[in-house]
């Protein structure tokens, strides 16, 4: 595969900074945790939260977002913000707004929370204070809620604000094969519904189990990780977003032996990523894979996280 990634895998000592943290949330224990991106002040600032899986932190507020998926067959799925030391705590979207929320994305230019919204079978936004919900996919062709058919599971979201596109995943059954990923415009095309709209395109089909996605907007390069079986699964995937549909080289592993790999975090002017796996271990790599290292391990059922310079 012909890679263009260049441009952010020139990491040195110049371009890492210890002033940023990491936030982690850990499903088992329905907390958020925080430390620095070398492990260390590790504390919990969050606790009582109802199965927490994306996190999204709005530097210049001083807030974090995260998503409740709450009981799986029970449309009570919530968004909640606080301060980035958990005090603050409030609801932006009640229980039931939502049906089971999973990864999260700040659009901070246009003041929009982007998820994806797993057994309910859409991607849905929402203003900052809680305002306007609206569903932008609905993937359920016509399906009850919550979702039957696991191919249909919205599960991970990135955007790309200045292209005007957002790209999510639909995980399939597990370890199935039937994984995919596809992107749409930011804005609904005039006189079409998320149910009908004509806009999405089919980026990459087949795979094991796709998870979260984010986005490096310099080298127009979109990542993944994918908590499915070896060879193809329990890694962190990367591919071109420009590439031409039908035309589509195989994507690029860039972190294998995962245990389930779930949440993912770039640090574009560290150079590097964060990643979280369901076996409760939090690793950090440069971005093409190298210098991997250990900063947690065996730390309950880790989801989402999220990396901000604060």
């Amino acid at each position: 595969m012909t890679k263009a990634f260049s441009a952010n895998e020139k990491t040195g000592s110049s371009r890492r900074s210890t002033m940023g943290r990491l936030f982690m949330l850990e499903l088992s224990g329905g907390r958020i945790h925080s430390m620095t991106p070398e492990g260390g002040d590790r504390k919990v600032i969050v606790t009582n939260c109802r199965h927490p899986d994306g996190i999204a932190v709005d530097v210049a507020a001083g807030h974090i977002y995260w998503t409740n998926m709450g009981v799986f067959n029970l449309n009570d799925g919530s968004v909640e913000r606080s301060d980035v030391d958990g005090n603050n705590r409030e609801v932006i979207v009640p229980k039931g707004g939502t049906f089971t929320p999973k990864q999260i994305q700040l659009d901070k230019k246009n003041g929009k929370l982007y998820w994806c919204d797993r057994e309910g079978m859409r991607v849905m936004r929402v203003n900052l204070d809680g305002t306007n919900l609206e569903t932008l996919i609905d993937t359920s062709q016509g399906d009850p809620r919550p979702g039957p058919d696991l191919r249909k599971w919205c599960v991970g979201i990135a955007l790309d604000v200045e292209g005007g596109k957002f790209y999510w995943t639909q995980k399939g059954s597990d370890n199935s094969g039937t994984g995919r990923i596809s992107r749409a415009n930011i804005e609904t095309p005039t006189g079409q519904t998320p149910a009908n709209r004509q806009d999405i395109e089919l980026l990459y089909d087949g795979l094991p189990e796709p998870i979260d996605l984010d986005i490096d907007p310099t080298t127009r390069t979109l990542y993944w990780t994918d908590r499915g079986n070896p060879p193809r699964g329990n890694t962190v995937n990367r591919a071109p977003l420009d590439a031409p549909p039908g035309n589509r080289e195989a994507p690029e592993i860039v972190f294998s032996n995962l245990m389930e790999g779930i949440g993912l975090a770039l640090d574009l002017k560290g150079g590097r990523m964060f990643v979280t796996d369901f076996a409760g271990s939090v690793y950090r790599a440069d971005l093409d894979g190298s210098n991997q290292q250990t900063l947690l391990y065996a730390e309950g059922n880790l989801t989402g996280i999220a990396y901000a310079k604060i």
